[in-house]
């Protein structure tokens, strides 16, 4: 039996042991951002949500398989930030970091962020340019973006942005921010509450490979 660490190392390399990770670019202009407050919750209610490991970890892994140039947490609280960045310390400059530099390819593409604001600004300077901000949601009504017609506008110089929100989705003031709505993901009947890690990753197989 192979120990714990030889394990993780198995578990989470199928498919790029042996590639280089460190300089492998980002296919699409295209960053993420998660959104821990303002979210809303059942009732409509204006709320913030707790950072979670498996968000954090398996958006991030998502990312990186689709070429995202990075993937933001965006929280107000201090101690939701100190926790995002011992989870990324862990992974990036501590033992997980070694025993599984795949998982530290994708931990290295994680900025942490205490507002949406910044998110954006950050981007635009680094970019020196506007980012084209694009919400999701599993409720819209109105117009939306189609994941091809986005994937279409990907292919151009403009970065985009695309807004994840925590709890029951994001709050209006975030939505009210952004330049399109995407068009939600339907399943094969009225059920509808995936969890934002899996829509992260539905969504990006969509608009990079169509």
């Amino acid at each position: 039996m192979s120990s714990p660490d030889k394990q993780e190392d198995q578990n989470d390399q199928w498919g790029t042991k042996g590639h280089d990770l460190s300089n492998d670019p980002g296919t699409f202009n295209l960053y993420l951002a998660l959104i821990h407050y303002p979210v809303v919750n059942k009732n409509g209610q204006i709320t913030g949500s707790a950072l979670t490991n498996m968000d954090l970890h398996d958006i991030a892994r998502a990312g990186r398989t689709f070429g995202v140039k990075a993937y933001y947490v965006v929280t107000p609280y201090k101690d939701q930030r100190t926790l995002a960045f011992q989870i990324m310390d862990h992974w990036t400059q501590g033992h997980g970091g070694t025993v599984n530099p795949a998982r530290k390819s994708a931990l290295e593409r994680v900025r942490v962020a205490d507002t949406f604001e910044a998110v954006c600004n950050d981007i635009e300077k680094e970019q020196g340019q506007a980012v084209v901000k694009v919400a999701t949601s599993a409720n819209t009504q109105g117009p939306t973006r189609s994941c091809r017609r986005l994937g279409q506008e990907l292919k151009g110089n403009a970065p985009h942005v695309i807004v994840f929100g925590t709890a029951w989705g994001l709050a209006p003031e975030v939505t009210n921010q952004c330049d399109h709505i995407l068009e939600p993901i339907q399943g094969s009947g009225s059920y509808n509450h995936l969890s934002v890690r899996s829509a992260a990753s539905i969504y990006l197989d969509r608009l990079i490979n169509g």
